[in-house]
């Protein structure tokens, strides 16, 4: 029986032990980030459609893995700065056994294991070069989202975020307050907008 997988959004996590942030101000982050234009994140997600894929080979030429071990594993290569959600890896890992780039056994659990077959390494050996650069961008986003300077940044904005609802939830009835922190926080936004078209 084929096996059926909803395709969804590629995800977005962040560290917490890296950058300290619990996990919903994390996963605003990132949604977040999935919007920047001219970004590593295209679109909100991290690989175009198709190159997945690549990276999902390289990883079995290694060696087999169950579909949570290739996730853990492209977070890995990340520094932990992107992990693509079970929503587009068990899918794409379909796709390749339907292909016949990899196989799956079920082992004592029932999960499937993937493995690569002759034909993925063939595959994969004509496409070496794309491989490569798909794990140099993944190399270069943990780099530099976790580099000193960005570090500054994530705690900054966390900082923001601290403050702001730290002050306003127990002013939620003082509209003038809120509409006073609002246009302090419009201000802000600006002034970055401003600040990025000059640079």
């Amino acid at each position: 029986m084929r096996r059926q997988w909803r395709m969804g959004n590629d995800c977005f996590s962040a560290g917490r032990g890296r950058m300290g942030w619990d996990s919903d101000f994390a996963s605003f982050a990132w949604k977040s980030a999935g919007g920047w234009r001219g970004g590593p994140f295209r679109g909100g997600r991290f690989f175009d459609q198709g190159e997945l894929k690549y990276v999902i080979l390289r990883l079995l030429a290694e060696k087999p893995r169950h579909g949570y071990e290739v996730i853990k594993a492209i977070e890995e290569q990340s520094g932990g700065a992107y992990s693509p959600s079970a929503g587009s890896v068990y899918p794409t890992l379909q796709l390749l056994e339907e292909m016949g780039f990899a196989s799956s056994t079920a082992d004592e659990s029932g999960k499937r294991i993937y493995a690569i077959t002759d034909a993925g390494r063939a595959h994969l050996d004509e496409h070496t070069t794309h491989a490569d650069d798909l794990f140099e961008r993944l190399a270069s986003l943990g780099a530099g989202f976790f580099g000193d300077a960005m570090r500054e940044v994530n705690r900054a904005f966390k900082d923001v975020a601290k403050s702001t609802y730290g002050h306003v939830t127990p002013r939620m009835g003082n509209d003038g307050f809120l509409r006073d922190v609002a246009t302090i926080l419009a201000k802000a936004a600006k002034e970055i907008d401003d600040l990025a078209a000059k640079r």
